[in-house]
């Protein structure tokens, strides 16, 4: 009861100094790094407690389905100008290699390589081309969770004579002009790693937990913990305190990467931080806790029971 009292005391001790503590954004330079710091908490827990360092990002959390991710999509829209200015979904086509075409018009006439998000390479094909293709077609990948957004725009005019057919940029876009009938490449490329290495998207998502002692460097900071989207975990250090902080398995599903620090003593305290890197999203930030070690918990003094009332002889 009192072991347990004294947990209570220190998770209420935290949940006070977390809203008061010293939030700002600062570039953090010491050691190379150039992890921007979002947070800076000054917390401190009595010895023998259990202290939790919290640390929660929504933009960590990993939603990848199993079918393969569904995060990474290309559009291709068409603008034609006048006389009615519309706007036309030409095709999507998601990372998995799923692909639609919107109009029954453009079945098996207009596509893209299902190897687009391997290659980078996601340019349209368009066969026969006929007058109605004339427009303003424009490329859109779309990072769902990266927040991502990247467009290509090419204009294509449509010419019945072979002397008129030519390619130029006019200052904002590419411009094709094509032969009735013929077939045309839309280009539009991009082999940013963030659009073609699926594959390497969970070990690219990971959380550190550093530990400096104190009047240690930043640069000097011991590595305590490293997970993965992917699941792996590496701690370091010897076992009992590999056995004493720990962060949940479940991390990337909740995000929250908080760290718990059991039966709090002296040698714990110290400037902790909490790095969450996405490296092809380019998410990377540190929140900073300050630990400080109080006495323990003054132990809560039972009186004797009473003795029951003597009864009169």
């Amino acid at each position: 009861m009192e072991a347990a009292r004294v947990i209570i005391i220190a998770r209420i001790l935290l949940l006070v100094q977390i809203p008061v503590a010293v939030l700002h954004t600062v570039v953090w330079g010491q050691g190379g790094s150039d992890s921007a710091v979002v947070a800076v908490y000054n917390i401190s827990a009595p010895a023998g407690s259990e202290a939790v360092l919290q640390c929660h990002s929504q933009r960590m959390v990993w939603t990848q389905d199993r079918l393969r991710d569904r995060q990474r999509v290309v559009h291709w829209d068409l603008f034609r100008s006048g006389p009615d200015f519309t706007m036309e979904r030409v095709l999507d086509m998601f990372s998995a290699g799923e692909q639609r075409i919107y109009n029954a018009y453009n079945k098996d006439r207009v596509g893209m390589d299902k190897t687009a998000f391997d290659d980078g390479n996601f340019s349209l094909v368009i066969k026969d081309v006929k007058t109605s293709d004339r427009g303003i077609y424009s490329c859109n990948l779309h990072h769902h969770y990266c927040h991502l957004y990247e467009t290509t725009k090419v204009q294509l005019n449509i010419t019945k004579s072979p002397r008129r057919e030519r390619r130029f940029w006019d200052g904002e876009k590419a411009v094709f002009v094509v032969l009735q009938g013929s077939t045309v490449l839309l280009p539009c490329v991009n082999r940013r790693p963030v659009w073609t290495e699926s594959h390497s998207e969970e070990d690219q998502q990971v959380v550190h937990w550093d530990r400096q002692l104190p009047g240690v460097r930043h640069d000097r900071a011991d590595r305590l913990i490293d997970l993965y989207a992917s699941g792996e975990r590496r701690q370091y250090g010897p076992l009992f305190l590999r056995r004493k902080m720990n962060i949940t398995a479940d991390a990337f599903s909740q995000g929250d990467f908080s760290l718990t620090v059991s039966n709090l003593q002296q040698p714990d305290r110290g400037v902790y931080s909490c790095h969450l890197h996405h490296h092809y999203c380019g998410l990377d930030e540190r929140r900073v806790f300050h630990l400080s070690v109080d006495p323990p918990a003054p132990r809560a003094h039972r009186s004797p029971p009473h003795p029951p009332p003597r009864r009169p002889e």
